[in-house]
């Protein structure tokens, strides 16, 4: 997808969105509920008619809760399947969704074309699934050997973004590679039928593509920071009803992640079964990604903003976006308090 096309396209339709699909829950608690730290009694009773509209990917926070049966909300709640951050974005903008997850990159295209959006909090995962895959046969030993080469990237995510500071690393920029923007699935393809020289990627296309010969040529473990990032409505946030509920969410959330963590292989054939990809490949990623770090929500803080800010930074500099942003604008830390009280 375009950088052009993300700038024009924040203030879309709620047509566009046609590429969701959505499931609604509502289930009824048989004894009360504590939804926020220390909520007056009238915000719970106001939640049970409150409506929670949660953006998810396939296999995403509605399968956490459930497998850690944290899912007998006392509120509505409305899941609904997006593909990727930058549709969430989007959507929340339209008005469309409360809640939502993304990379640290979307928010940033927020900002350049004044999309109404807020990151409440933090989700710090690893980062051992983004790398640089060439093939089987390819001679490159390094970075620096792809200049003038065919190189596929997922244009406006981390892969953009790590391919840019591993190419900076060595010299080069994205204007002395042949830089060719593929979408996961079309790059796997272009990839198995030789029309790449390299592939910037993530997740389980990196142990099919490995399955059969691809081997990395560079890890990004050590230049994303893990930040994925929640981001809200600012409607939602300004609503006192639905920021109750919200920050219940998030002590779920959070209590969904130790469940997940410790019973990695429970979660693995579920979320397996859910995306159809081999269980043995999610476990093993599931293990690797553990070793290096656990995963964890946590509240705004500055090392998250200046990790944001670094992001912005590289891209306007590379000519991704054509303004200097200010990350700030982005976050909200009204939440920290309910954060760091969820046990």
């Amino acid at each position: 997808m375009s950088i052009n096309w993300l700038r024009q396209n924040f203030f879309f339709s709620l047509g566009c969105l046609l590429v969701a699909t959505t499931a609604c829950s509502e289930v009824k608690s048989t004894s009360p509920t504590t939804i926020a730290a220390n909520p007056v009694p009238s915000q719970i009773a106001v939640s049970n008619t409150t409506q929670l509209r949660v953006a998810k990917y396939k296999g995403g926070w509605d399968l956490n809760l459930k497998l850690a049966g944290l899912d007998n909300f006392s509120y509505k709640t409305q899941f609904t399947e997006f593909t990727g951050g930058n549709l969430m974005v989007q959507s929340i903008n339209a008005g469309a969704i409360d809640l939502a997850s993304a990379s640290e990159i979307p928010p940033i295209f927020a900002i350049e074309s004044k999309a109404s959006v807020k990151i409440i909090a933090t989700l710090k995962g690893p980062t051992v699934g983004q790398v640089v895959l060439v093939p089987k046969d390819s001679t490159a030993k390094t970075i620096a050997n792809l200049k003038g080469k065919k190189v596929g990237y997922v244009k406006a995510t981390t892969a953009h973004y790590f391919l840019i500071k591993m190419l900076e690393k060595v010299g080069l920029t994205m204007k002395d590679i042949n830089a060719i923007p593929l979408s996961i699935p079309d790059g796997l393809s272009a990839f198995r039928k030789g029309e790449l020289d390299a592939w910037a990627t993530y997740g389980y296309s990196i142990p099919q593509a490995q399955k059969e010969g691809a081997r990395v040529l560079e890890s990004a473990k050590d230049i994303l920071s893990g930040n994925f990032v929640i981001i809200a409505s600012p409607n939602a946030i300004a609503d006192p009803q639905k920021k109750v509920v919200i920050a219940d969410f998030l002590c779920r959330l959070r209590k969904s992640q130790t469940w997940r963590e410790s019973n990695l292989k429970q979660w693995s054939k579920n979320y397996a079964t859910t995306i159809d990809v081999d269980e043995s490949i999610v476990y093993q990623d599931a293990k690797q990604g553990q070793q290096q770090r656990r995963q964890e929500l946590l509240p705004v803080s500055d090392a998250a903003i200046a990790s944001g800010q670094k992001v912005a930074d590289t891209f306007f500099q590379a000519g991704v976006i054509s303004t200097k942003v200010d990350v700030k604008q982005l976050w909200d830390s009204s939440f920290n308090e309910d954060i760091a009280k969820c046990q």
